[in-house]
């Protein structure tokens, strides 16, 4: 019975870890994104570590498959077994700090494949570290697939492969796209909130300063508030949260003006979506200039997107010969649509045809 136990521990595992990399491993700057928002100040404040936010992403998707495979054939299973527990409780205890005190809303555990509430992700954690457990107490029970030359080529053959597929999704896009800005999906659609959907709760609260100190007030509260304090905000807490929709933050502004919805109205669409102007890859904005003229010509409407102020707009658009014009959009929502900076959108009424990487453009289908 412990045998069948433990190999049961050993193929959960083992097939868990290697799925959870792997589609972290699809888009690992998606990972890096949720990384850094662990190395934030409301988080952990941490901000020194936030520039190898990728770096540390690809690194910890790699080792997740990695080990995932090494437990599977049996390989150095010593070590194998103690990392796999120092990383589940790693994992465990930010998924209980992000759970307990609100601060991150999805662990980034199965990427945009599959969302969890930080609750969802801490219980998660928590059955693999009983799993792991199981199997560090077993640990003379889990013998070698193969003989030690055929289990080595397994190990570094994973690991190549593992990095080729970072270096691939890198310099391109994410092999499966798993995000609401997918190919196939119509913006307008995705903004849509159904007539039955849930209503959040929020209740407001009011911060008045007493005695030097901000205290929080709600409406059941305001006539109790102390002779002589001070009103220093009002903020809006929730409650209960309701439906969000997929598209919830998609917007295209200009001197305080919403093209929204021209732009997604128009037959034919390209969006030049850069979030980060000053740290694009300057190669592929070089290529913009050429590309939007090509597309003006053949009855495109362009657009740039970006998070990027209008000094570092004039600053780009001198630098590269930019004649196109960029519409403000919030970076993390850039973000989301597409993972290159500079990358390409292309929208028959708001439905999205096509998306590429800077790198190629010479796949793009006008």
């Amino acid at each position: 019975m412990k045998n069948i136990i433990t190999q049961f521990s050993r193929i959960f595992v083992g097939i868990l870890f290697i799925v959870s990399g792997l589609i972290k491993l699809n888009d690992p700057l998606g990972f890096s994104y949720k990384l850094a928002e662990y190395f934030s100040e409301p988080v952990f404040n941490m901000p020194f570590f936030v520039p190898f936010s990728l770096a540390l992403a690809i690194f910890l998707v790699i080792i997740e498959v990695v080990l995932g495979i090494m437990l599977l054939i049996g390989h150095k299973t010593k070590f194998t077994i103690w990392s796999l527990l120092l990383l589940i409780v790693m994992f465990t205890f930010l998924t209980f700090y992000s759970a307990y005190f609100n601060v991150v809303k999805d662990c980034g555990c199965f990427g945009d494949a599959l969302k969890l509430t930080p609750w969802e992700s801490f219980t998660k954690d928590v059955v693999l570290l009983f799993f792991i457990l199981i199997l560090y107490l077993n640990r003379i029970l889990i013998k070698p697939l193969f003989k030690t030359s055929i289990q080595n080529i397994i190990f570094y053959a994973s690991i190549a492969l593992c990095s080729l597929l970072g270096f691939i999704v890198l310099n391109h896009l994410p092999i499966i796209d798993f995000r609401p800005y997918k190919v196939g999906n119509n913006i307008q659609k995705g903004m849509r909130i159904p007539d039955n959907a849930e209503k959040s709760v929020v209740e407001m609260v009011f911060i008045y300063k007493v005695n030097g100190v901000d205290t929080e007030f709600t409406e059941k509260d305001l006539m109790n508030i102390p002779e002589g304090a001070v009103f220093v905000d009002r903020k809006d807490k929730v409650i209960t949260e309701g439906y969000v929709p997929p598209i919830h933050d998609f917007t295209m502004e200009k001197d305080d003006v919403d093209y929204t919805t021209e732009f997604l109205e128009a037959p034919k669409t390209i969006l030049i979506v850069a979030y980060d102007l000053p740290n694009a890859d300057k190669d592929g904005l070089a290529k913009m200039e050429k590309l939007y003229l090509d597309a003006k010509a053949k009855g495109y409407k362009v657009a740039g997107m970006t998070s990027s102020s209008a000094e570092e707009i004039g600053a780009a658009k001198k630098q590269f010969g930019l004649t196109f014009e960029f519409y403000f959009c919030d970076a993390i929502t850039l973000k989301t649509i597409e993972r290159a900076n500079p990358s390409i959108v292309i929208l028959e009424k708001g439905t999205i045809m096509q998306k590429v990487h800077h790198n190629d453009l010479s796949d793009l289908k006008l």
